[in-house]
């Protein structure tokens, strides 16, 4: 009866259940980083020299970065309090990449590797602040050598924990437009908090934004099943999800698989062109312009870093390697070449342990995705609206395919490890674990006490600059 009521009394209130689960489960990940900073030094001093503004030349040498790291500690000190030793752990790994690429830009070929998404937020938000004047968060100096890039890691912080908390506000909506189940809605929002990617969401990482922006994009796809019979405003919702999945593509180039709803539009949409020609060409050319945005997201910086490293390159000097390839992407040959990413590269003993750290999210992936994917799995019904509901099974098994495509591609080519926090993107596994959790099925309590448990083993060991990450 007891936990009738406080079941009860979450759905009646469930923004502000998430609210306080966030801020909770905030405090509690932000305390293990915190306190990882009081046992002892990380085990890569990096984050430390990028934030306290020692310049890359000087850090290229131990000597270098050892004589400049006392001299800018000397000059530096309001960047030695708590709040920025907080924020140097939280800069750990890959991290410093998105802080100096926010702060000076692209300079050296391996930060291709990241999308540009997050450093051009973080960027535009600093020269906000500049304008209104709040120069101790704007320093003059960004972006020349040696200036300090504690700025820019604040801004990545404040950014990456506004997005996770939308973006599960977001999940809740769409759940309750898709399933129709209030509570559902709650428990996946408050997993989608929980998720096992735990300080990644809360780290300068492109992670939480992509999830909102992938959430966005599904919420709106949504509201185009529910607007069948208007057709201008149901096209309008397309081509906004495609812009919205365009944008979390330049954040995460995962985000490329969030053009298969758009590809399974147009293979459902063609057998009706012969009855209604007019409305199903129009169907068409959203869903083409929506792909067009997906695409865009990925291509786009492919095309700047061409035009810099192949095009405009200076007399005298050659083009980059990869310049000449048979399709020319900067994206992918720095992931080769400074990764070791491609197909099978990852199948070494070594990387045996990272495999089967990252095997229950592959396993939670491929089957929830499977489910969903079988004439017996979870289906959406709107009541008296049997066509509506077939639309939006059609959309709940196109994120299924994303998603399963997602796990075949992490054991496949991706370092495997990493699944535990890009999985944060995909809407449907929480939606799945949520029902299973309400239906009380004996797996999904145990899913649960796993994804605390890694959040907070991993928070302990990406704070101290230690794998996996």
């Amino acid at each position: 009866m007891m936990k009738k009521k406080t079941e009860v009394a979450a759905a009646a209130s469930p923004y502000r259940t998430i609210l306080v689960t966030f801020l909770g489960w905030k405090v509690f990940l932000l305390a293990i980083a915190a306190g990882s900073a009081l046992i002892g030094d990380a085990y890569d001093t990096s984050a430390s020299l990028a934030l306290l503004g020692v310049s890359e030349s000087a850090s290229a040498s131990v000597s270098a970065s050892a004589s400049s790291f006392d001299s800018t500690q000397n000059n530096n000190n309001t960047n030695n309090g708590p709040v920025a030793q907080l924020i140097t752990r939280l800069s750990s790994w890959d991290a410093i990449y998105f802080v100096s690429v926010a702060r000076r830009g692209y300079r050296f070929e391996q930060e291709w590797a990241f999308g540009s998404g997050l450093p051009v937020v973080i960027r535009s938000i600093i020269k906000c602040l500049d304008h209104l004047g709040l120069t101790t968060i704007g320093d003059e100096t960004a972006g020349r050598e040696g200036s300090s890039a504690l700025p820019e890691a604040i801004v990545g912080v404040l950014v990456s924990h506004a997005a996770h908390l939308l973006s599960a506000l977001v999940l809740y909506q769409l759940s309750v437009l898709v399933w129709r189940r209030r509570l559902h809605a709650l428990v996946a929002s408050i997993l989608h908090i929980l998720s096992p990617a735990g300080l990644f969401l809360s780290a300068p990482f492109a992670e939480s934004s992509f999830a909102l922006l992938s959430f966005t994009g599904y919420l709106l796809l949504a509201k185009s099943c529910h607007a069948e019979q208007h057709a201008a405003r149901r096209d309008v919702y397309v081509v906004l999800a495609g812009v919205s999945f365009g944008l979390a593509t330049a954040f995460r180039s995962n985000g490329i698989l969030n053009g298969i709803p758009f590809a399974w539009g147009v293979v459902q949409s063609l057998p009706t062109l012969s009855r209604r020609p007019s409305d199903t060409l129009r169907r068409l050319v959203a869903f083409g312009i929506s792909g067009i945005c997906v695409a865009a997201g990925l291509v786009a910086p492919q095309a700047v870093a061409y035009h810099r490293y192949c095009y405009a390159v200076s007399p005298g000097s050659d083009a980059a390697v990869w310049c000449h390839g048979y399709l020319p992407s900067i994206y992918a040959y720095v992931q080769e070449h400074y990764w070791n990413v491609g197909f099978l590269r990852y199948w070494t003993l070594p990387n045996l342990p990272l495999f089967l750290l990252a095997g229950p999210m592959l396993v939670i992936l491929t089957k929830s995705g499977m489910e969903h994917l079988t004439p017996g799995g979870p289906r959406p019904h709107v009541v008296d609206k049997p066509a509506e509901s077939a639309r939006l099974l059609a959309l709940v098994r196109s994120a299924a395919v994303a998603q399963v495509l997602l796990a075949v591609l992490a054991v496949s080519n991706y370092h495997v490890q990493i699944i535990t926090r890009i999985s944060s993107g995909c809407p449907l596994w929480y939606c799945w674990l949520a029902d299973s959790l309400i239906s009380e099925r004996k797996f999904a309590s145990r899913v649960v006490m796993f994804m605390v448990i890694y959040a907070s083993v991993q928070g302990a060991l990406f704070s101290s600059f230690l794998p996996p990450a």
